[in-house]
């Protein structure tokens, strides 16, 4: 195994395993322990919280809002058409790719795609208590969809593109899939300017979102090369690094702690004119 392989193999067990503890905890009946991100609670963490209308969360079944970790609502922003395919990236407990098929109606049809065993099975929990019958989750990685070419319309993801150790290899696999004319329209944390190394380096951080966001530049250079057109980056949410740290810590947190940051990491992050942000990414294969 070369030395550049074993660091995204590790880091992809740890998010394998914080996603999987989720997914135990929403089928076990709401036990209080969750992956980095929301581990207080959903209505209180400062990424996960109010995404979901009330209508929105009323189509659905409870535990695919449980599950959800995302950090958007790429379904209200994608403007999807009945009769379109949907592809999410990184789809959890389905809630999703769920809407998404309520949006595109009986003559359209959407897929997850998730790596986890306990996310896939609560998934397809939540497809059967919905009624879904235009909807198929699949297990693989988003680094290796399992789709062939020119495949889907659109694809959407939830705050999972900034949880991969290849992202460039996401967006062309991306790429690869959509059809001619396809959207990609994805909610993610992003960066404007310079992340404190300590925090890039904190891996219960990046499982919570946060250490592996792309530099908004870098996010459209790795679009550009993989070969999307038309590409836009609007702000939906601005955090408080502080707030954040604080939602990954604490003495009901099974998270783990939230990193070193200390005054000075803060305080270099605000002379870099940084701030951390969640984005709707939106682009276009040609």
């Amino acid at each position: 195994m070369s030395t550049k392989t074993k660091p995204v193999i590790e880091m992809r067990e740890v998010v394998r395993e914080k996603y999987a503890e989720r997914a135990r905890a929403v089928t076990e009946g709401g036990a209080s322990c969750c992956a980095p991100g929301c581990c207080s609670t959903a209505e209180i963490d400062p990424v996960t919280s109010n995404l979901y209308s009330d209508t929105e969360a009323a189509e659905i079944p409870a535990d695919a809002l449980a599950a959800s970790l995302g950090c958007g609502n790429p379904t209200a922003l994608a403007e999807l058409h009945a009769g379109e395919i949907v592809l999410d990236l990184g789809s959890g407990g389905g809630i999703d790719v769920l809407l998404s098929a309520r949006r595109v109606g009986p003559t359209g049809f959407a897929y997850g795609l998730d790596m986890t065993d306990e996310m896939l099975e609560l998934a397809n929990r939540n497809k059967v208590a919905a009624g879904a019958e235009n909807v198929e989750f699949l297990k693989g990685t988003i680094e290796q969809i399992p789709l062939p070419n020119d495949k889907v319309d659109v694809i959407i993801s939830n705050c999972v593109i900034n949880l991969s150790s290849d992202k460039g290899q996401v967006l062309r696999e991306a790429y690869r899939v959509l059809k001619p004319g396809g959207r990609f329209a994805v909610s993610d944390v992003v960066a404007q300017g310079e992340l404190p190394a300590n925090l890039r380096e904190d891996m219960q951080a990046w499982v919570g979102c946060v250490a592996g966001a792309l530099e908004e530049q870098e996010y459209r250079r790795l679009l550009s090369d993989a070969g999307f057109q038309d590409i836009e980056v609007e702000v939906t949410r601005v955090y408080d690094p502080r707030e954040l740290a604080d939602s990954l810590r604490g003495e009901d947190s099974c998270c783990g702690p939230a990193g070193n940051w200390d005054e000075s990491a803060y305080a270099r992050y605000a002379a870099s004119g940084g701030q951390l942000i969640s984005a709707f990414v939106r682009a276009t294969k040609p």
